[in-house]
């Protein structure tokens, strides 16, 4: 058997926020052992939301997407292991193999191995220009081909693949969205805010399919290798240069249920990150948790502040003063001029309230349940967006009719209601 050849008290298995902040956190809290970070990636912990906004416009660097700098890791004693893969975990002998075939021995063991996105193995999906995005490299292999004229297929109408079509549009690309649901965000926000996306786009010059299936996609008749087009199930055929997938993540549990920690849509934590290992907590999107605001519903998130909170509860554990996870969700995305806030989760609500903001180009979507503020989608109201958050975490009965009236100052409404109740 290969001879351990490296130790540290805390090992950070994922270097993406969660791991980052996890490990920076920890060290801040005041603890005094060896910290690991390790990372698939050769970058150091960076921010993914601009990946698909200013990064792939080109007004973003790589230096700018950092989080910390190298020098803050190094000031903090944090040892940075990168390009580094972790095979498999050894529980009962409190270490890890790597693909190097080196083990890797740690006192406690935080999982933040994230997700990667959910693949279509449909014929033709091994063809050149098929893309996906998640890390650095996606998006530099994607704006390789961001050519004025090029025609780009996104499949999936989400977050990733409406802002990735919004760069596109404005890079000159003829764009066109396939989505199986019957509208676009139908996975993340109500009608009335895909309605107002659709037309958005629309009015950019995106083409939209909704209701369709991709049956596989087809090589070119120039290059055999490459993608000319895509095949969906109504047989129709879409002429394509380029294509991206963007159809959602899934949570990156191998390394957990190999060795047998619990595994539901995530791998399963508790409200300070603990699995049922003592010595092993997760954080971010990779976990299953209560969500306290939901009535500890168990959910998985993909979020970044949702990873940050996860990241500072199980520091705070183990620096030995516990502060359990208490976020209300909330969500950004950037499209155009237009900045979508969302907090809450719209899911089960039984009324919707449109409000107009005090500024052009846009609006306010108040999700409500049995007269509660459950969730809010703020597009360009930022100053509206704080105060909805505060309406979503009072969980108090509102009168609709006021959330209604933009002449209802939201902040005095909210200080009342609170008082009320």
């Amino acid at each position: 058997m290969t001879e351990t050849t490296s130790r540290a008290d805390i090992v950070v298995i994922g270097a993406g926020h969660a791991g980052g902040e996890v490990a920076s956190r920890i060290r801040q809290g005041g603890f005094a052992g060896s910290i690991a970070l390790i990372g698939e990636e050769p970058y150091l912990p960076y921010h993914r939301p601009p990946l698909s906004k200013a990064f792939l416009a080109g007004q973003t660097s790589v230096e700018q997407l950092l989080i910390r700098s190298k020098g803050s890791y190094e000031k903090a004693n944090i040892g940075w292991y990168p390009s580094t893969v972790v095979e498999c975990i050894d529980r009962e002998a409190h270490r890890l193999r790597l693909a190097s075939g080196i083990w890797f021995e740690y006192g406690k063991l935080v999982l933040a191995t994230g997700g990667r996105p959910r693949r279509l193995a449909l014929p033709g999906s091994d063809l050149k220009g098929l893309h996906y995005m998640r890390g650095i490299a996606d998006v530099d292999a994607l704006r390789l081909e961001f050519v004025p004229g090029k025609r780009l297929i996104i499949v999936g109408g989400g977050y990733i693949g409406l802002e990735v079509a919004s760069v596109a549009i404005n890079a000159g690309l003829d764009v066109e969205v396939v989505e199986v649901a019957s509208r676009v965000l139908a996975r993340v926000t109500g009608p009335e805010l895909s309605a107002f996306y659709e037309t958005t786009h629309k009015a950019a010059g995106v083409k939209f399919r909704l209701s369709t299936v991709v049956d596989g996609f087809e090589p070119s008749a120039i290059q055999s290798d490459r993608v000319g087009a895509v095949r969906c199930a109504d047989s129709s055929i879409i002429p394509a240069d380029l294509v991206l997938i963007a159809v959602g993540l899934i949570p990156n549990v191998e390394l957990a249920q190999a060795a047998g920690l619990a595994i539901g849509n995530g791998i399963k934590v508790d409200e300070l990150g603990r699995t049922l290992d003592p010595d092993i907590y997760a954080v971010g999107d990779c976990t299953e948790f209560p969500l306290p605001y939901k009535n500890r519903e168990r959910l998985r998130l993909e979020s970044v502040p949702n990873a940050i909170e996860q990241a500072r509860a199980v520091a705070s554990l183990i620096n030995g003063v516990p502060t359990p996870y208490d976020l209300i969700p909330w969500f950004w995305s950037d499209q155009y001029n237009l900045k979508l806030q969302s907090v809450g989760l719209h899911h089960g609500h039984d009324q919707v309230v449109i409000r107009q903001p005090t500024r052009a180009e846009g609006f306010i979507a108040f999700y409500l349940k049995e007269g509660r503020v459950i969730a809010a989608d703020c597009v360009n109201a930022i100053l509206e967006f704080n105060v909805a958050k505060r309406l979503v975490t009072d969980n108090i009965h509102i009168d609709a009719s006021l959330l209604a009236n933009p002449e209802t100052n939201l902040k005095m409404l909210a200080s009342q209601v609170h008082q009320d109740g």
